[in-house]
């Protein structure tokens, strides 16, 4: 099998070099890397990674992980000199900051990936899966664009197709009951926005909201985060913890894939659910806790039922409510508005600036299929507006977006039926809070689609559009569009 250029073998165990000088930080990301399966290379400075590199352990690195603030060696630099000699290599950052402005610079030295200390096990694990799984040239700040998402009201998500806009509507009514919700959808839909904004309209947006995300955490040690243990209740309980339940006590808990939970947790979670208490490891008394549930998954829970990995009476206490996300593909128009809400997210970040997006990258865009949603869109154009030297983005910000489509689409030309109901999509309806918008602006847009469908020949887009030459370009001044849109 070949992973990202270089020759492995199918059942070779991952192998990462971790480039950090503190004992106890080395122990901890290796062990928290050998729960998913990685074999941990250790370099105290950039000069014996850069030799690591070239042995024959070396050859098989899978991924890089560089403490940020090592007084021994500018990071960039390092970054630069593996990018140099293992251009396809994924490279993990680690900063005891969560500064955007220094993932912004790592990442325009070749940075793959970025944590923040301390480490939360989740994303570790999850961004050292993502490296065995993405494609070379995909470098995206995937943890970083989660962390620059701040909570939203439902009034302030984006988004006007109907059957989005009915899966808030019935979040929103949810909201302000005590009853626990189940989200479905697929993953990067905005699962976890939909529960945030669930908590923010409850009556407990004053207290905490505690996520989990159950597919991160191994099975022996579930129960545990989520219950908590005393002292000495197993091997390595050192000390007691509450749990997150405990955590959450008067807010609300968010388990996020709880699909991934072991049946043993199942059983835990429904008397939670069920009397309000919880059981903690090697404690003789239950907890009483007054916690609102959302649970979450990318799977159709009803599925695992039937299926038997999950158990039916927990199923129809999470499922009070149910709210559906649907995926990208199936709400397409909404990706520009999208696209103009996230920009201006990412602006507000240090060492970013503001951004307009073209209408033929805005196209570019709805072209394709988003298997990762909006998670995915929102890495495409923070990667894109990191490494964009103009005032405004381009289908040339896009390359790696661009070449998914050709590959999808091969033998399909530019104005095949196909392509252009994609296209025709693409024209918004409705403001993100449900109302129509204004006739001037859906023709602007009806405008700038020809325009790019028909790549700028005016004589084709006015006999298309059914108006003269002249009414096309007074249109385009009383519009305020550029003709080469």
């Amino acid at each position: 099998m070949k992973v990202r250029g270089e020759w492995r073998l199918r059942d070779e165990t991952p192998m990462l070099l971790l480039i950090d000088d503190e004992p106890a930080q080395r122990r901890l990301v290796s062990a928290l890397a050998a729960r998913a399966g990685w074999r941990t290379l250790f370099a105290n400075d950039g000069e014996t990674a850069m030799a690591t590199l070239g042995t024959q352990d070396g050859l098989r690195l899978d991924a890089v992980l560089i403490d940020q603030w090592s007084p021994d060696y500018d990071p960039a630099e390092l970054i630069r000199d593996i990018r140099t000699q293992r251009p396809s290599l994924p490279i993990l950052i680690v900063t005891a900051h969560n500064s955007v402005a220094v993932a912004v610079q790592a990442m325009r030295a070749g940075a793959t990936d970025y944590l923040a200390k301390p480490i939360a096990p989740d994303q570790l694990l999850a961004a050292l899966n993502a490296t065995l799984s993405a494609p070379a040239d995909s470098r995206e700040l995937r943890p970083l664009t989660e962390k620059i998402s701040a909570p939203l009201a439902f009034e302030e998500i984006v988004g006007a197709a109907p059957q989005f806009r009915a899966a808030l509507a019935v979040a929103a009514k949810a909201a302000r009951a005590r009853i626990p919700v189940l989200i479905e959808g697929e993953s990067g839909v905005g699962k976890d926005v939909v529960a945030r904004a669930i908590h923010a309209a409850s009556p407990r947006f004053r207290q905490r909201m505690v996520a989990v995300n159950c597919g991160a955490i191994p099975a022996n040690l579930i129960e545990s985060e989520l219950f908590g243990h005393e002292r000495g209740a197993f091997t390595g309980a050192f000390d007691r913890q509450p749990g997150r339940f405990v955590d959450a006590d008067m807010g609300t808990i968010f388990l996020d894939e709880v699909s991934e939970l072991p049946l043993e947790a199942q059983v835990k979670l429904l008397r939670v659910l069920q009397d309000g208490e919880v059981q903690t490891l090697g404690a003789r008394m239950p907890v009483h806790v007054d916690v609102r549930v959302i649970a979450a998954t990318n799977r159709r829970l009803i599925d695992e039922v039937e299926a038997g990995r999950f158990r039916e009476d927990l199923y129809y206490r999470l499922n009070v409510v149910q709210v559906t996300i649907p995926p990208l593909r199936d709400r397409s128009a909404d990706i520009p508005a999208l696209c103009r809400h996230l920009l201006e997210r990412i602006a507000g970040q240090p060492g970013l600036r503001s951004l307009g997006i073209t209408s033929e990258a805005l196209l570019l865009l709805m072209r394709h299929d988003w298997p990762g949603n909006v998670r995915q869109l929102q890495n495409a154009l923070f990667r894109a507006a990191v490494l964009c030297e103009g005032d405004a983005l381009t289908p040339q910000d896009f390359p790696q977006i661009a070449a998914q489509i050709v590959t999808r689409q091969t033998g399909m030309g530019p104005h095949s039926p196909q392509t252009s109901q994609r296209e025709a999509a693409g024209i918004t309806l409705f403001e993100s809070d449900g109302h129509v918008r204004q006739l001037a602006e859906i023709e602007a847009d009806v405008i700038r689609l020809a325009i790019g469908h028909y790549r700028g020949r005016m004589s084709e887009v006015a006999r298309r559009l059914g108006i003269g030459r002249s009414t096309l370009y007074r249109k385009l001044a009383e519009l305020g569009i550029d003709n080469a849109a």
